[in-house]
């Protein structure tokens, strides 16, 4: 599938004519600073070359038309806008609608509907972010077509978040809308999520690829414990502020939290606490070694990440530390760790160009062993961000 023929299934859909436009949407991954976005830290995604295709045009009624090519064919969610509700039935849809909700939400109302289909190549629930994909696409489709010129990319990112968090029930921070609006080819963005200043680190691997794994545990953060874990952190914070002058949890070094962690009564929420600190401060960490083309220390701090993970946020699964144990076994693998929300997904790993091979063969050979399941191997490109095309 490509936008061509994106495009003639639009038009077998919906009939020709009209100004018919194209858009594309990437999903990302981040290389370090996972559940560090919703506590005030410091995050180092990049968006991919795998993505979100969009096809839209303006209707002259107040219907709302969805489509997408990854489900059922020809199977189209009609929603009238006097009616931008939440309903389980609507399954994907969702996504998208809560973006007209949240744009009328914040004063923004669409004088007519609009037809739109869609065509993704992120595995579902992969961990990629392909619910961002396609917020940032919907918001991206809206302000072009309808001319609303008050929005930037940063504006759009935020719309997508607040529709996750308030239309969809998922209490994420802003990191993947973000990565996703504002992508750069061959670039990583080092984004400080306290108060959304960022910089664009280019990511020059001459030696090395970035490989993403797909363990296909598939994870739904809405149905998980990721609004738990963020629930855990909140109340870490609250009680470190009746002693310590902070708003968030990526205030603290990892010497002032070593040293009023007592005030953290629960040793579980303790232990959420200690990886935010920690997390942060390896992600600021990581980005300063990639600066001065220490590869192998970015590595190792992605390898601590991940035992953090797993250890200390709970957020990892038997199928995804099989995957990092293969990687950590396989001579040529500089770091590997799970990438995205947690609970399935994926494994993000910077590999020798000479390894890459030798790590898909094991994965291919011991992975299904150890689990029952086949992985899926990805080396990826780091792209640009929503755009129309």
């Amino acid at each position: 599938m490509d936008e061509k023929m994106l495009r003639k299934d639009f038009i077998e859909l919906y009939g020709d004519g009209g100004d018919i436009r194209e858009y594309f949407s990437p999903g990302r991954v981040n290389l370090i600073g996972e559940h560090t976005d919703y506590n005030g830290g410091h995050v180092f995604p990049c968006a991919l070359t795998l993505g979100t295709y969009g096809i839209m045009r303006r209707r002259n009624d107040n219907t709302l038309k969805f489509s997408s090519a990854n489900v059922k064919k020809g199977q189209v969610v009609s929603v009238d806008m006097s009616n931008l509700k939440y309903d389980k039935k609507y399954s994907w849809a969702n996504y998208p609608l809560g973006i007209v909700w949240a744009l009328k939400d914040k004063g923004i109302e669409l004088e007519s509907g609009f037809e739109m289909l869609i065509w993704g190549n992120i595995p579902n629930g992969s961990g990629l972010s392909s619910s961002a994909s396609i917020e940032v696409l919907m918001a991206k489709m809206i302000q072009d077509q309808y001319e609303i010129k008050s929005l930037n990319m940063l504006d759009l990112a935020l719309i997508g978040q607040y529709s996750e968090n308030n239309f969809n029930g998922c209490n994420c921070g802003i990191m993947d809308q973000f990565a996703v609006a504002m992508g750069k080819k061959d670039n990583a963005m080092f984004l400080d999520t306290s108060d959304l200043s960022y910089q664009y680190a280019p990511i020059d691997l001459k030696d090395e690829k970035i490989v993403i794994i797909n363990s296909k545990v598939k994870h739904s953060l809405v149905d998980s414990a990721y609004n738990e874990r963020r629930e855990q952190c909140s109340t870490a914070l609250q009680e470190l502020q009746k002693e310590l002058d902070i708003k968030t949890l990526g205030d603290l070094d990892i010497d002032t939290f070593e040293a009023n962690k007592g005030l953290i009564k629960d040793d579980i929420v303790r232990k959420r606490a200690k990886h935010a600190v920690y997390e942060n401060q390896r992600t600021i960490e990581a980005v300063k070694a990639l600066k001065r083309n220490d590869v192998e220390s970015f590595g190792k701090l992605m390898n601590e990440s991940h035992i953090s993970l797993r250890d200390d946020y709970e957020v990892s699964c038997p199928e995804i530390d099989v995957l990092v144990e293969i990687a950590w076994a396989t001579e040529g693998v500089i770091g590997s760790r799970i990438t995205g929300g947690g609970f399935g997904g994926c494994t993000v790993s910077i590999v020798k160009n000479d390894a890459v091979d030798d790590l898909k063969r094991r994965v291919e050979k011991e992975y299904p062993k150890k689990t029952g399941l086949d992985a899926e191997v990805y080396i990826v490109d780091i792209g640009d961000g929503t755009r129309r095309i």
